[in-house]
Parts: C-alpha cells; structure tokens; sequence
C-alpha cells in the first residue's frame, strides 16, 4: 500500500521548512528536511485515513509538521539585505528545501 503524499507544497510550506532547519545545526539540516517530509506524509495518511488532523503533525502539509518544531526567524530579508551575518545561511536553508523537495517528488 502506498501512503498518500503530503499535501501540495506552497511558498509558506517552504519558508516555514526553512525556519526549522536554520534553528538545526548544519550537520543536522538534510536529516532535519528529510524527517520534516516523512511526517507530512504521516500526517496526511493519518487525515485520510481518520478524517482528522494528525494530534503531533497537523494536517498533512509541510508546514504543519515544521510547526510542531522550534524555529528560528532570519531577523532580515535575505535578498534586500545580503551582506548581514546570516543571510547566506537562510539562504542555504532555502535551498536545501527546494532540494529536497525536488528529489522527493522525482523519486515518487
């Protein structure tokens, strides 16, 4: 039986993936990503099967599940303020997010 996918990923889900990771440290932001996925996936398959919200990881989207983690807010807007501490670092989050996501998807 396959598990139902997460919900459709919007640029709020991203952003908010984004936070968590940037509150990981570095080693530990691919792992973070990959267990942000899993549990969308588990929370959608919890929804569909109950008709209710996942009680830990919400409603199926990838930001619900980033929700239930702490999160850390990049305190600038990284494209108009790229030369402070940190924006490269969001940035990094940002992209390991798409990646991820890109590689999730191809895989299913």
């Amino acid at each position: 039986m396959t598990l139902p996918r997460m919900r459709p990923v919007t640029l709020t889900d991203i952003a908010a993936a984004a936070r968590v990771l940037l509150a990981l440290p570095e080693g530990r932001r691919r792992a973070g990503m990959a267990a942000l996925i899993a549990r969308a996936e588990r929370a959608e398959h919890h929804r569909v099967t109950t008709g209710r919200c996942h009680p830990l990881y919400g409603n199926g989207t990838l930001l619900s599940a980033a929700l239930a983690h702490p999160a850390r807010d990049p305190p600038y807007d990284p494209v108009c303020d790229r030369n402070r501490p940190g924006a490269s670092d969001y940035l990094a989050c940002l992209a390991l997010v798409t990646e991820a996501l890109c590689a999730h998807h191809a895989r299913r």
